[in-house]
């Protein structure tokens, strides 16, 4: 982010195949490479990011990841659009651009419920296709300055230009900025959400590292990022999805808004978790490596009293977990997952079957591990006949959690 190259390594973890890496049975025997999970700390900006870039042809051209199968997250696109309303005032035939846009989900509610003209832009062509068939347009391609040209020439500048769990994706992020100020009308708003740094170290969710994740974003150095590239940061809103994440809110300089008390509560709370210093994270590796040895030892007790386990939830971050911990077919029987772009796949590496729901009734597994666990309370909220049938969930993180009736 600050093109220094005062850059060590803060956290080692298990090379894995990309994260939503799924593969048909027949290609199960055939080995998948693996690539390096190492993560590095700016000794200059104090960034936080992986070095090793796989190609984003090869993560992102067909996406398994579907916003619109979570109700838990098209609840939150819903909410999300009305608050940036709230925000920029009325939307009604004014553009909405969407970087990373997915299925539509969150340009969906942009449309229904105010309005706005909307515009996805996403790599992958499989969920590009559906979701302009499904009316959301959206240019299958990667976002870069030159789109965002030609974009605003196309359609005018945009009001609202979101990135919801992709700015950290990106491996030229300032390409992405400066699209963004190509794009963005002068009194418009850049708003993304991202993991936050500060809840991954706080709550020890190392699983959100992957390789689609080559940035895990603190406030401190987003600022002077943003001032390089004529932008400037005015909010820094913490939201709950993903187990804590940064909901960021951007303008030109010398934007019409004055930057929001958000900005320096976060720096605050940055200063205090000591996000700017490399002995943070030196300290989250032995964090990480005592939860492996409570999680595996409680899952080799249960499957040496003769219980058997099963998964729920297929996310990427699963797979950096699996790999990390050592848990493979021999552990775990099968995962579930509603996602219907995944059941009949195998996880990544491990080539453990991935089924729809009603394998839990089927195969009546006594332990379900909650491998999505930032959705553990809706999970268990609509399984509770798994529950009262004697099943038990266990939740990995942020802290293990047996759960039964």
């Amino acid at each position: 982010m600050c093109e220094s190259e005062r850059v060590k390594i803060a956290l080692k973890l298990t090379p894995t195949p990309p994260a939503n890496a799924f593969v048909s049975k027949e290609a199960c025997n055939t080995k998948q490479d693996v690539f390096p999970l190492d993560v590095f700390f700016c000794e200059n900006c104090t960034h936080l990011q992986l070095l090793d870039v796989v190609a984003p042809e090869l993560l992102f051209s067909n996406y398994v990841y579907v916003s619109g199968t979570s109700s838990s997250f098209v609840r939150h696109f819903e909410q999300y659009a009305d608050e940036v309303a709230r925000l920029t005032g009325p939307l009604k035939d004014v553009l909405v651009v969407d970087i990373g846009s997915n299925d539509g989900t969150l340009l969906r509610a942009f449309k229904e419920r105010h309005g706005a003209r909307v515009l996805g832009v996403d790599p992958a062509r499989n969920l590009a296709e559906a979701a302009t068939a499904a009316g959301i347009e959206t240019i299958a391609d990667f976002f870069t300055t030159k789109l965002a040209a030609g974009i605003a020439a196309d359609h005018g500048r945009a009001r609202v230009i979101t990135a919801n769990n992709v700015f950290a994706h990106v491996d030229d992020l300032a390409g992405v900025a400066e699209g963004v100020r190509t794009l963005l009308a002068p009194d418009g708003v850049f708003v993304f959400e991202v993991s936050y740094l500060l809840d991954v170290v706080q709550k020890n969710l190392f699983d959100t590292i992957y390789h689609e994740h080559l940035s895990y974003h603190a406030v401190r150095p987003l600022i002077a990022f943003f001032e390089r590239h004529g932008l400037e940061l005015i909010e820094a809103l913490r939201v709950p999805t993903h187990g804590g994440s940064l909901r960021a809110i951007v303008q030109r300089s010398g934007g019409p808004r004055p930057r929001g008390v958000s900005v320096a509560d976060a720096l605050n709370a940055e200063a205090q978790g000591k996000l700017d210093r490399y002995d943070t994270y030196v300290q989250m590796a032995t964090q990480i490596d005592h939860l492996r040895d409570e999680l595996t030892a409680l899952l080799r007790r249960l499957r040496s009293e003769g219980a058997s386990v099963a998964g729920f939830g297929a996310p990427a971050k699963a797979t950096t977990l699996m790999y990390h911990f050592g848990i493979g077919p021999d552990v775990m029987n099968f995962i579930v997952d509603d996602s219907p772009l995944k059941q009949g796949m195998f996880t990544p590496g491990m080539h453990i079957p991935v089924k729809s729901a009603k394998a839990i009734e089927q195969c009546k597994p006594d332990y379900l591990v909650i491998l999505a666990w930032n959705f553990a309370e809706a999970i268990v909220a609509k399984h509770q006949t798994y529950l009262d049938g004697g099943g038990r969930f266990v939740v990995p993180l942020p802290k293990i959690e047996v759960i039964a009736r």
